[in-house]
């Protein structure tokens, strides 16, 4: 796509919500959120529960989830020096102890300062700083350093959210396997074990990718043109096994449905780079908006995603930003509960 001289305009991406619609805890019963059931052909949606997702998936199916596991990512210290509080939220481990952080209070650290999140457990020092507060910190500890985040670290949820989370673990997929995310992949938060068990039954294929959700995923977009904005690189893996899999799926024209934006920026960044499935790890900065084909996927369940985020982006260009922001109208109008605790849409 010649993206010399176009422009596409973040404003155009921009929706007015009532704050009431924005969730501030999970439902009692995970698959008891509202789904609003999308179709891609004749433009048509209607309103189910999200376990009526056992009577829309049919047998053969594919569905692929991120099986990331979200990690008490936001710490809390201050500086040795003059004992200021700072507040660091882990995005993703670089090599050994350094990790690539957001720093509350970053216009007052340089590199070499020394940081303290407990005396005894975990120390740390910022080897760089970059601009919007990102730094890379070296952790000086003593033991296991996920156990030592485990004691001090909190769960890392969006500031929309203002109540504070009763069970940690209902900020995590239930199979949730590969630590490493700074947040979690909210699409999937609507599975229970029982709903899972009843898909596999009734012949739908589960099958697991990995990208660790981190600064590409819930960074806001700052450029008026869209095309100018660039996505911090995620790391992902596709195993050998998963890959034949969804060859062959491709190849019996199975459907392929993703469970959130991040599975499908996982398959779409291993397709576009090979023109099929492959056993793939790296890092992945792809941006998928509207005029970008996306080729790999013929579903996606998802959340209601903030507006002129990248995630909006993404499920306008894989439905038509016409198509999905009259269905979002509708969930408005219909009271449905908006970002990560909220309700879920599948478009197919």
């Amino acid at each position: 796509m010649d993206k010399e001289n176009q422009q596409l305009l973040l404003s155009d991406f921009d929706y007015y919500l009532p704050q009431n619609l924005i969730a501030q805890t999970p439902l009692l019963k995970r698959d008891e959120s509202k789904l609003l059931v999308l179709n891609r052909e004749n433009k048509t949606y209607e309103d189910k529960k999200f376990y009526d997702i056992i009577d829309i998936l049919k047998p053969g199916d594919v569905l692929v989830r991120n099986n990331s596991k979200v990690i008490p990512a936001r710490i809390y210290g201050y500086k040795e020096e003059t004992h200021a509080h700072i507040e660091l939220l882990l995005l993703k481990q670089l090599e050994g102890d350094v990790w690539e952080c957001l720093i509350k209070g970053a216009k007052k650290v340089n590199e070499g300062t020394k940081l303290i999140f407990d005396e005894n457990l975990l120390k740390g020092v910022i080897e760089k700083k970059f601009t919007e507060g990102l730094v890379h910190v070296k952790f000086i500890y003593n033991g296991i350093f996920n156990e030592i985040l485990d004691k001090l670290g909190t769960m890392p949820l969006p500031p929309y959210i203002k109540e504070k989370l009763k069970d940690q673990s209902r900020y995590q997929t239930v199979y949730a396997k590969i630590d490493g995310s700074s947040a979690a992949p909210t699409a999937g938060l609507h599975f229970t074990d029982e709903l899972l068990k009843k898909l596999k039954n009734k012949g739908v294929e589960l099958l697991d990718v990995t990208l660790h959700v981190g600064l590409g995923t819930f960074r806001p977009v700052e450029e008026n043109n869209v095309y100018e904005h660039k996505m911090h690189e995620e790391f992902y893996m596709m195993s050998d096994e998963v890959a034949k899999r969804l060859n062959l799926a491709k190849k019996e024209h199975r459907r392929i449905i993703c469970v959130g934006t991040t599975s499908l920026r996982t398959l779409e960044s291993v397709y576009k780079k090979y023109g099929c499935f492959k056993e793939d790890s790296g890092n992945t900065n792809i941006f998928i908006y509207p005029g970008i084909k996306v080729e790999s996927i013929d579903g996606l369940i998802t959340n209601f995603h903030l507006p002129k985020s990248t995630l909006i982006m993404l499920v306008s260009a894989f439905a038509t930003k016409e198509f999905i922001f009259k269905a979002y109208q509708h969930a408005i109008e219909n009271q449905y509960r908006f970002f990560s605790f909220g309700d879920a849409m599948i478009i197919l």
